[in-house]
């Protein structure tokens, strides 16, 4: 056009200009030029990536067209999870042969394999394996580490597989039914792939695709940078990262989190041989078995302690001890507790014996978190000993650190009171060994159980924070299985009953009533009380707004989520700051 109708194109460029400057947004125009006339139709905001949107706000604000407080405002945080992991390349074709859950996002290729031993010898030999199963324990962490995606028959958007592969920013796709697994093959739809067979996966839409689909890496620099730093300075929400490991807390740091919100001890028993000092703990008979296969976990966890704690430096940490029921951690198949009865001098038959009466009808409302600290008070004390001697290991050292212990699962105040008696206490002789050393802790407690939201001003008597676990006070405040209801959660939010999966985004009005209540009965007590979340709604765009509305100090979600919710948290801050703009204006009208 440029060289057919130079006056036509010099005119449409600048009613470009006026349009761009008038709207103060890229347009996207309609035009026809008729008889030699420009003639324009129509004009749009434009749609575009979220690349182009960040380059965009970032050019308008240098512009001086729009503020930064705009600028931010026009990045969509669910969009951003997009900048933060590899993406097929658009062009590609693809051929999708099944549909789960967008459980992690993202995009990943690779050779089939179908447990976690394989996934790491086939990463071992320079080979990217997509890790296939019925659905993964913490048996398969080191699997899902060694893994460049995962794939799962059954578990929702809060399953294990789920969740783990956020923390580690993997892509899965979760509660794949279609999906037939047998030896090692694999049969969908009535064809059959073998292990070594490639697939891509589609994280972000909970496509399975057959074959390798070219991959586009991600880049955080230059322009998203400036609008992260833009965010936070408008933001008033805390963001936080859930991090188990050292590599956790560092990426976490990376991606701007303010500390840790949730480290979860029981990731950590899973690397190298320490399981099986931990399944040697479980398996003993009495309190000196525990306590001398906890002597040996000791110095692993405090290691981990200190290697956290130098990651994430001045930051706060939040420390949950053990939850999961104990049965997670012991062998199930017959040569597996045939070989760890020989590693700890135990027969099989006895092997056998004891995990058969660890087995629950349903472990999550089962003897899990305070429930096994209080039958097994040694296991919070060698955790809380752990926490404390790396705290004072670190300030030797000349870092300041505050632990905050956290107790998961409180239903009753007077849980709370035995376990935190018994964690002052331990926390207190490891500080009388170190005059010198006098570190500050916080012991709380993780709010999760409706009936703890519902006492929440008792429970605040004795707590020095609340943390909002939202994936077990969703799966208890519904009566969902986080586990199984995605196998019919997605017809709810199909018809209606739910506008969004309540493991996804907040239930607002059933579980985010029951979070209000404990905000308000808890400061109640304390008006300082400090309060987080660290369920994976803490990277949900919508729910981190909730978060914002209804008061509390931070979020915490998956570290490769931090960016989302910090974008997400300036949406909240400056939105609610219009709002207010805008009422005021309203009534000093109404007086004129």
């Amino acid at each position: 056009m440029e060289e057919s109708m130079p006056e036509n194109y010099k005119t449409l460029c600048e009613i470009r200009d006026r349009l761009e400057h008038h709207y103060r947004d890229m347009q996207d125009m309609e035009f026809t030029v008729e008889d030699g006339r420009l003639w324009m139709l129509q004009c749009r905001n434009a749609k575009r990536t979220i690349r182009a949107a960040v380059r965009c706000a970032v050019e308008m604000v240098k512009e001086g067209l729009i503020t930064e407080k705009e600028a931010v405002l026009r990045i969509d945080p669910m969009q951003v999870d997009h900048l933060l992991h590899p993406s097929f390349d658009p062009n590609a074709k693809i051929k999708a042969i099944a549909k789960g859950l967008a459980a992690s996002p993202g995009a990943a290729v690779g050779q089939i394999v179908f447990n976690a031993d394989d996934a790491q010898a086939w990463h071992a030999k320079g080979k990217a394996v997509i890790m296939v199963r019925t659905e993964t324990s913490p048996e398969d962490l080191a699997g899902m580490a060694a893994a460049a995606g995962i794939l799962t028959v059954r578990g929702g958007m809060t399953s294990h597989a789920a969740v783990v592969a956020r923390g580690m920013g993997k892509t899965c796709v979760s509660g794949c039914g279609e999906i037939l697994i047998k030896g090692k093959t694999m049969t969908i739809k009535g064809k059959t792939y073998k292990e070594g067979d490639f697939i891509s996966l589609d994280g972000t839409k909970g496509l399975v695709i057959e074959g390798k689909v070219p991959l586009v890496s991600p880049s955080l620099k230059g322009d998203f940078e400036t609008v992260i730093a833009w965010a936070q300075k408008y933001k008033r929400l805390g963001v936080r990262a859930n991090a188990d490991t050292p590599k956790d807390a560092q990426a976490a740091v990376t991606f701007g989190a303010e500390g840790v919100g949730l480290c979860r001890t029981e990731h950590m028993f899973f690397e190298g041989n320490r399981i099986d000092a931990m399944r040697e703990m479980i398996l003993a008979v009495d309190l000196k078995g525990r306590e001398k296969a906890l002597a040996k976990l000791l110095p692993i966890q405090r290691e981990d302690f200190i290697g956290i704690f130098k990651a994430m430096g001045p930051r706060p940490v939040t420390i949950r001890l053990l939850d999961p029921p104990l049965h997670e951690f012991v062998p199930h198949e017959a040569k597996a507790q045939a070989a760890l009865a020989a590693k700890i001098g135990l027969t099989p038959e006895t092997v056998a014996t004891r995990v058969k009466s660890l087995s629950e009808e349903n472990p999550m409302l089962g003897h899990r978190g305070v429930r096994l600290g209080i039958s097994y008070p040694e296991i919070y004390n060698m955790q809380v000993q752990a926490i404390m001697e790396a705290a004072v290991a670190v300030q030797k050292e000349g870092l300041a650190v505050v632990p905050e212990i956290m107790i998961p699962l409180i239903g009753k105040v007077e849980e709370l009171t035995f376990s935190k008696a018994n964690a002052v206490k331990t926390a207190e002789d490891v500080l009388a060994r170190n005059p010198k050393h006098r570190v500050p802790y916080h012991v709380g407690t993780m709010i999760e159980v409706p009936r703890a939201a519902i006492t929440a001003d008792q429970i605040a008597k004795e707590a020095d924070f609340f943390s909002f676990g939202t994936n077990d006070l969703t799966q208890m405040g519904c009566g969902f299985s986080r586990d199984d209801a995605g196998s019919f959660l997605g017809k709810y939010v199909e018809l209606g009953l739910y506008k969004r999966d309540p493991f996804v985004s907040i239930d607002q009005e059933g579980v985010g009533e029951l979070v209000r209540i404990a905000v308000q009965k808890g400061r109640s007590v304390k008006p300082n009380l400090k309060l987080g979340i660290c369920g994976e709604h803490g990277g949900d765009p919508t729910s981190v707004d909730f978060c914002h509305r209804v008061g509390l100090n931070y979020v915490s979600c998956s570290p490769f989520r931090v960016p989302v919710a910090i974008v997400a948290a300036a949406h909240a801050a400056i939105e609610e700051e219009d709002r207010m703009i805008k009422e005021r204006r309203a009534i000093a009208n109404s007086k004129l």
